[in-house]
């Protein structure tokens, strides 16, 4: 009896390290994969680019410059970006500042938008275009 309880002893130990290892590999694996993709993906595609900005108006305050490429803009993004009128939508019904992420120069850029009425035409007084890719 002795003899069994020390087999399945041994038994228990070996499959413990055994999950130990494979636990450590799969982990490895996966911050491998994690970094290949990261690394494969690169730069944040944008979907639209600014072409026009008001003097004074909310896009101009915000620090939007002509020629920068919008890669997210509220909750609009890459991934789910259809039409302009995302945009428009997500401007109709924002409640405050819209965070916006650019591409300008190359390098990426943080702005806060606040839609509001202002003297010029309409609630951002830029003008955006699709990107085609």
């Amino acid at each position: 009896m002795k003899q069994v309880e020390e087999a399945l002893h041994q038994l228990h130990a070996r499959d413990k390290e055994k999950q130990a290892r494979d636990m450590a590999e799969a982990h490895k694996e996966a911050m491998n994969r994690k970094l290949d993709q990261s690394e494969s993906q690169g730069p944040p595609q944008a979907f639209a680019k600014v072409n026009s900005i008001s003097p004074g108006s909310p896009a101009s305050i915000a620090g939007l410059q002509v020629d920068d490429e919008i890669v997210e803009f509220g909750s609009v993004n890459t991934q789910n970006f259809q039409s302009l009128h995302n945009i428009g939508s997500v401007v109709q019904h924002s409640e405050g500042p819209l965070n916006v992420t650019v591409i300008r120069s190359g390098e990426k850029h943080q702005l806060r938008l606040v839609p509001t009425r202002w003297a010029g035409k309409g609630l951002l007084g830029c003008n955006i275009i699709p990107l085609q890719r």
